[in-house]
């Protein structure tokens, strides 16, 4: 089926399925249009853009053909909407906000005053409370804020998309314990941060967490841990440096089944939260990096389907409430 061109409606963008009954719709609004108190901070390259190339731009989708779980996953890294389409069908609402993720690489610089420092940034960057002293940030600058405002817009512009039901009755606040929150990479890392500090849902972390030098990991926890579930490749960096396993264990999930390959396992893995993947992916490490989101490095089968499909329905969808068997720390995982 093809999609219909797109329209535009002041800031609204819908794609919609050309059918009697629109099915998928894909909604796009800039950030420092939907909430006036938003700022820019180009110390950490968070600006807005210009109106030819926007750089606050925000998009959410779901499909209305597709009864609803009644969840929202909340991505913290770039806009994919080959990924947004099997959270779709899935039955998830999802967006992606702007907010200040470009801090990396510029702050906690050359080393983290302490074990803590990471996630502090991570936190303040994620509530727009003061967290770091390494950052100013408010709450319209953060992605608490961002998210709120955005599906407050949702609401309003997309109404028969039921988006206000992730919204507190009077609005002043996002239904967190209807969310999912998930990213890759640094995306995912502050995915876990921020889980451990207010609960949600879920927690999806693609390739990550990582944060190897800090031991956040191991916090007390708003979101209780059987509702973290990470994957990744075996070739992926994180792996050289027991980065994955370190961090997975940190955040308890070894009691809930031990790490499984997923080449060699059917959902639901042993109820397990900690999966892996050993497909060919021609050597890389950056490849399989960001081979277990969906993209161009992924593995396909002999058809050209995606090998980790049932992967990720698994990792969005799998019963939080049914877990595997806990199983010891690996010994041969470095903690420090």
């Amino acid at each position: 089926m093809q999609n219909s061109p797109c329209i535009f409606v002041a800031a609204l963008c819908l794609l919609a399925a050309s059918s009697a009954l629109a099915e998928r719709t894909v909604l796009q609004a800039r950030a420092s249009e939907l909430d006036p108190a938003a700022r820019e901070h180009p110390e950490i390259d968070f600006t807005f853009g210009t109106a030819e190339k926007p750089a606050d731009l925000e998009k959410a989708s779901v499909d209305l053909s597709i009864q609803s779980r009644g969840q929202l996953v909340i991505w913290l890294m770039g806009y994919n909407d080959e990924l947004f389409v099997r959270l779709n069908d899935y039955g998830l609402h999802a967006i992606q906000v702007h907010y200040a993720n470009k801090w990396f690489g510029k702050l906690c610089r050359p080393t983290p005053k302490d074990g803590q420092a990471r996630g502090d940034v991570r936190l303040e960057a994620a509530t727009g409370q003061d967290h770091s002293p390494e950052l100013n940030l408010t709450p319209p600058d953060g992605m608490m804020e961002r998210a709120r405002h955005f599906l407050i817009w949702l609401a309003e512009k997309h109404p028969e998309g039921n988006w206000q039901q992730f919204l507190t009755e009077d609005h002043s606040a996002v239904r967190w314990d209807k969310v999912i929150i998930s990213g890759s990479s640094h995306g995912s890392t502050t995915a876990a941060r921020f889980a451990k500090q207010v609960q949600v849902a879920r927690v999806v972390m693609l390739c990550g967490p990582r944060d190897q030098d800090q031991d956040w990991q191991a916090l007390p926890s708003a979101t209780p841990a059987e509702r973290f579930f990470g994957f990744s490749h075996v070739l992926d960096g994180g792996w050289a440096g027991d980065h994955y396993c370190r961090s997975w264990e940190l955040l308890n999930l070894n009691q809930f089944g031990p790490i499984a390959e997923v080449e060699k396992a059917q959902p639901p893995y042993d109820n397990t939260r900690r999966l892996i993947s050993t497909a060919d992916v021609g050597g890389s490490d950056k490849q399989a990096h960001s081979a277990v989101t969906p993209g161009k490095n992924t593995p396909k089968d002999p058809a050209g389907r995606y090998l980790y499909e049932p992967v990720w329905r698994y990792l969005y969808t799998h019963p939080v409430d049914q877990v595997g068997l806990p199983v010891p720390r690996d010994p041969d995982c470095n903690h420090n």
